[in-house]
């Protein structure tokens, strides 16, 4: 069996198109990045990296402790897009549906596994989370166990019933930023601190705003199986403008942190990815999704459309709002 590198690195990038005959030759960590929807994966580990850098910020940084966090919290998040699309197949959702093959390939639906298989693929990456969990809550103790079994509540009830009442994105927020970021940095340093929840609020919002975009470009489908997501609760033009607010949040929470002392101006190098909201983002989210693929559009990412373009936005956010937190925390060692 050959090594796919370029399928890795495709598969880490974006979401690759891939048919039951290209599926049999992969090899295994193809087949994993492949069926874990790895490209999103890369969220979870921009929220592990956060967490250890305010860690480090506090003297309290365990290279080997941190991997094994970011290990046991990327398991996790593969475990979670794998019961969503079991889930959703049994439920009917995904079945014959254009629109979910085009952000990763829905592994039941393309005959990629069996039901069984996906199952136990779920289980194992699901043992492994476990196993390292436990290992934490051994280690620390104290509120561990507590950050533990709330994300497993959301790891097993994201799909159903939380996605269909309208409690999807608010999940992700909570999940990406107090769990994730809160929680990771409580688990390597013993200390919860609210100023790092908060710190870690733009990055999470990035990453709920991409899910409402997702939602946003499916919502004619959710309404038709009554599935009562953010914007089908609150309509298009009220998801949409909904989008562009919590883009001005997030800036607007790392310029409280500067001012507050928290962060020095550096952090603020996060304004480079407003090149691509002004580009993309603002003008897309202004106006609802044209019926048919634009001129010009890329046959690869339509009938993707509000989430393709916020989904490019939180990655470069992200990248350079940890660059922010890395110069950041540079300046201060320097200082003190």
């Amino acid at each position: 069996m050959k090594i796919n590198l370029t399928m890795w690195g495709n598969s880490i990038k974006g979401m690759p198109r891939i048919r039951k005959e290209q599926w049999g030759p992969l090899d295994p960590v193809s087949k994993w990045l492949i069926s874990t929807r790895a490209a999103a994966i890369v969220m979870t580990l921009i929220s592990s990296m956060i967490a250890g850098i305010f860690a480090f910020r506090v003297g309290q940084f365990n290279f080997g402790w941190w991997l094994l966090l970011t290990f046991g919290l990327i398991m996790a998040h593969a475990t979670n897009n794998l019961l969503n699309d079991f889930i959703d197949y049994i439920k009917g959702v995904d079945r014959g549906n254009y629109f979910r093959d085009q952000y990763g390939p829905q592994p039941l639906e393309l005959g990629l596994m069996s039901k069984k298989g996906l199952l136990i693929y779920a289980a194992l990456n699901g043992c492994v989370a476990f196993a390292v969990g436990l290992i934490f809550v051994h280690y620390r103790g104290g509120a561990t166990l507590l950050l533990m079994a709330l994300g497993a509540f959301f790891l097993l009830f994201y799909t159903y019933p939380l996605k269909h009442f309208a409690l999807g994105e608010l999940s992700l927020l909570i999940v990406w930023g107090p769990l994730m970021i809160g929680g990771g940095f409580y688990v390597l340093t013993g200390m919860w601190n609210w100023d790092v929840v908060l710190a870690g609020m733009p990055y999470a919002l990035g990453v709920t705003a991409t899910l409402i975009g997702k939602h946003l470009d499916k919502l004619d489908m959710d309404k038709a199986k009554h599935i009562r997501t953010l914007p089908v609760l609150i309509g298009e033009p009220g998801a949409r403008y909904s989008v562009l607010a919590i883009i001005f949040f997030q800036y607007g929470i790392v310029v409280y942190l500067i001012l507050k002392g928290f962060f020095s101006p550096v952090v603020f190098i996060i304004v480079l990815a407003l090149l691509s909201y002004f580009k993309t983002v603002l003008p897309m989210y202004l106006k609802p999704k044209p019926p048919e693929k634009p001129a010009g559009y890329s046959d690869e990412i339509w009938p993707l459309w509000f989430v393709a373009s916020m989904f490019v936005f939180t990655r470069r956010f992200g990248w350079l709002f940890l660059l922010g937190l890395i110069l950041d925390t540079a300046l201060h060692l320097v200082v003190s």
